[in-house]
Parts: structure tokens; sequence; C-alpha cells
């Protein structure tokens, strides 16, 4: 398989547009046009993940943490970055990482978190700002179906958990049609008047481009009208952390035992107990710190992340539980979620999961 084709397959479902502005997400060292045999998944690259993969015959390791995040001047094998690098690069290895966009989207990292932890009413905690865009277009009435499946089709007209959303103005638009034409209706030199429907969907602004294609093929004009604008709307599609719900309220003992269990995990650092019923939580894998007064503010019982440092636990004033998992640990899902990615859409294509425990973190 080319590589394109997978890298495609990935960001269908994580679009590189939602990965923060400080990430590297995406192919790091490789060729889209390379040709792929076996792919092995990683939460991160290390010299045993790299061992694996030559062993293992796989020429493409697709991580969660990107290989390279700062700037790289020199690659001599001074550090351990530029050592992984030499080395992929020695064996034909590709490298590609889906970080920030695979935790940005409802059905990424976060989800498969709650999901683990046995949550329900997954919903983003933080949802994005100034993704959506509408589109406005105009079309004859008999095309109207045709035109507004196929900008649905192409991902336009998601509200929420509603689909197929869009406006409808019945209007009558002019034109004439000049030198070098072909009209759809009307006669060339004359001012023709056409009964039309004014349609409005919004969409992810990633979208745009195959968005006004889809449109162009389906349109039956020459020319398509269309006007796009920019919405400051919350796309609650996409954004950081989540919240969601046990079905019974538990203990903070009982919920502390439960992420022990669930995430497989020996130490959880933890703000004071509060003596309350946790039924409400807030969390995010990975770094989430940034989060805790919008965990506050949905009136969250605890919220669920890692790195949190030592003035991150007076925050919450009593009023909610931090627990701190670990990076690893809240992330560690994210190797099944990639290979369940690709093998819904590539079922026979080898890809495995490796077999490596990349935390850097050990407990004694």
């Amino acid at each position: 398989m080319i590589l394109k084709t997978l890298t495609d397959c990935i960001e269908e479902k994580a679009p590189l547009s939602l990965q923060e502005s400080y990430d590297n997400s995406g192919l790091i060292i490789g060729s889209f046009d390379q040709e792929i045999h076996k792919v092995l998944v990683t939460v991160d690259v290390t010299e045993k993940v790299m061992k694996e993969a030559i062993k293992k015959g796989c020429n493409l390791v697709i991580s969660h943490h990107p290989l390279i995040f700062g700037s790289i001047k020199k690659i001599n094998s001074k550090n351990i970055t530029e050592k992984l690098i030499i080395t992929a690069i020695k064996n034909d290895i590709a490298i590609y990482a889906a970080h920030t966009n695979l935790d940005n989207i409802s059905h990424g990292v976060n989800e498969m978190l709650g999901k683990k932890i046995g949550l329900i009413n997954l919903k983003i905690l933080q949802p994005k700002e100034n993704l959506l865009k509408k589109l406005i277009t105009f079309c004859p009435i008999k095309h109207v179906t045709k035109v507004q499946t196929a900008l649905f089709n192409a991902g336009a007209g998601h509200i929420g958990n509603y689909d197929c959303c869009s406006y409808n103005t019945s209007g009558e638009g002019t034109f004439r049609a000049l030198e070098n034409t072909n009209p759809f209706v009307g006669k060339s030199h004359e001012i023709h008047h056409e009964k039309e429907v004014k349609i409005e969907v919004i969409f992810p602004a990633y979208l745009q481009s195959s968005l006004i294609q889809a449109l162009i093929d389906a349109h039956p004009y020459e020319e398509v009208a269309y006007d796009i604008f920019p919405l400051h709307n919350f796309f609650k599609q996409a954004g950081a952390g989540m919240t969601g719900e046990f079905e019974k309220a538990r203990t903070e003992k009982e919920f502390l035992t439960h992420l022990k269990k669930s995430l497989d995990i020996k130490t959880i650092r933890h703000s004071p107990l509060l003596n309350k019923k946790i039924k409400k939580v807030a969390f995010c894998g990975g770094s989430g710190s940034f989060l805790i007064k919008e965990a506050l503010a949905t009136h969250a019982d605890a919220f669920i992340t890692a790195d949190l440092k030592y003035n991150h636990f007076f925050e919450p004033e009593d009023k909610l539980l931090l627990a701190d998992v670990g990076h690893y640990e809240s992330e560690q899902f994210t190797k099944e979620l990639i290979v369940d990615v690709i093998k819904k859409k590539f079922p026979k294509f080898a890809v495995l999961n490796s077999e490596v425990n990349t935390n850097p973190v050990n407990y004694y």
C-alpha cells in the first residue's frame, strides 16, 4: 500500500488542521509515495520500538507523540532523537504521528479513555472556536435535492447530534450568458430569470476544498455561485477534554479504586478527598491542567488528567476532586484506537500494536 493511502485514512478521521499550533503531527520521516508493507503502532518512538519495527519487518511506525517536536539543525547522533532519525532513514522506515489532532476529535483519544473508565453521555469539554463556516449557494428548483445530498455527503450540515441540516429560501436569480459560454438554461446575450432555492449549510473549515468540489460536481450550472462566511460558533465535535457520567454515583474511594483497576495503574496523585459522591467526571488524556477551570464550570465532581504540578492541586478550592493518573497511563489506549481506524478501512492490511511499554515513568 502507498503511504499516502494510509495517512489519508487517519487524517480523514483526525484532520491535521485540528492539531494545536505547537504540535508536529503528520508525516515526519519518509515519502508519501513510499510503499508500505507492515505498520507498527506505538505511543512513543523509542530505541526499543525501532528494534521491534526492524525485527517484525515494519517499514512504517505510527506514534501518538511526534518524534520531532522542536527544530533540529544537525543530525549527528548527539541525542536520542537524532539517533532515532538516523535509524529510521538507514532502515527505510517512515515515521508518522497523530497527536493533538487525534486528541481534539470527538471519537479520539479522550472518548477512548472515557469508555475504558466506563463513562456515558460523553461530550467535548472545551469545544473549539472559529472552525465553522457557512456555505450559501443558489440552485434551480429541480436540482435542489441532488445538490443538498452532495453537500451532506461531503460533511456539511452537522449541528450537534443532527445531520442534513440546511436552510432553504425560494427566490429568483438572474444572469446573462456572454461569449464562450454554454448556459444550462437561458439564451446567450439575453438576461434570464430563473426560479431558484438559496441553500445554506454549515461545515468545519477543513472540509472546504472537498465541499466546494462536491458542490461543483452536483450543480447543473456552468458557473456555480456560492458564498462562504466564517462563523464564531463553537464546534462541539472537536476540542479539548471531555465530560461523562457514571450510571451510578460512587464514593471518592470507590472512584479512585475503579480508576486504578480500569486503567491498570498502581498509583494516583489526587487532591484532598471531599466526602462527596462522584457521578459527573471531566477528563483529558495527557497534560490537561489548562482545563481545570473548564471542569469546574461544568460542575463536574472529579477531573482526571496527568502532569499536574503542585500548585494545580490548590485550584479546585474543594469544589472537585483532581486525579492525576499519569501521562502514558491516560493515553495508553491510543495504540488500540489507531489500529482500529486502519483496520476498519483496510481489514486485511498488516497493522501491529507495539508490544513495547514506552512509559518513561516508573514507580517504586
